[in-house]
């Protein structure tokens, strides 16, 4: 039996596919930027950044982590020609909330020990932080001194504000 998001999908693709005409886009990026922005369900980056179909790679992962996010950084950069960065954070992060070991913990109380062990072993770390704007900072300033990132790329760093829809420059 099919849930009701499953559901949707099958009736929401016929609908989309029957108006579809952007089968032609190139496959770089036509405005040759990136977005890496937070996978939180109340940003929409196409209508709140502004961008059209085939014209960015948007990155999204849980508190829009640079760490996270550089293997795409690198395919979108050194494969498919992107030239700019754009970080996105945004007002009420989940990430704001906890501590890596309360997720930890969650882990081992919900999955069990060989859960909590995979973490360990595949060295995965949650990445929260308390502060917003220095995260913004830390980010960029990974992202500006990485070997997997050039030099000539530029980088930016934003926090979108859920509660307005206004988005303000940090860096």
């Amino acid at each position: 039996m099919a849930t009701h998001t499953v559901q949707n999908l099958k009736e929401s693709k016929d609908r989309y596919a029957s108006t579809f005409i952007s089968g032609s886009l190139a496959l770089p990026p036509a405005k040759e930027y990136l977005v890496l922005t937070c996978m939180d369900a109340r940003i929409d980056p196409a209508a709140a950044f502004g961008i059209d179909l085939g014209d960015a790679h948007v990155i999204r992962n849980a508190g829009a982590l640079a760490q996270d996010a550089l293997r795409s950084i690198v395919i979108s950069q050194q494969l498919l020609g992107t030239q700019e960065i754009l970080l996105i954070k945004h007002t009420g992060c989940g990430m704001l909330i906890f501590q890596d070991e309360d997720a930890c913990g969650v882990v081992k109380q919900n999955l069990g020990d060989e859960a909590h062990q995979e973490l360990r072993t595949r060295n995965i770390q949650f990445g929260p932080f308390p502060n917003l704007e220095k995260a913004v900072e830390d980010d960029v300033a990974l992202l500006k001194n990485s070997k997997l990132v050039s030099d000539s790329i530029a980088i930016s760093g934003w926090v979108y504000e859920v509660e307005t829809g206004r988005v303000k420059q940090i860096v």
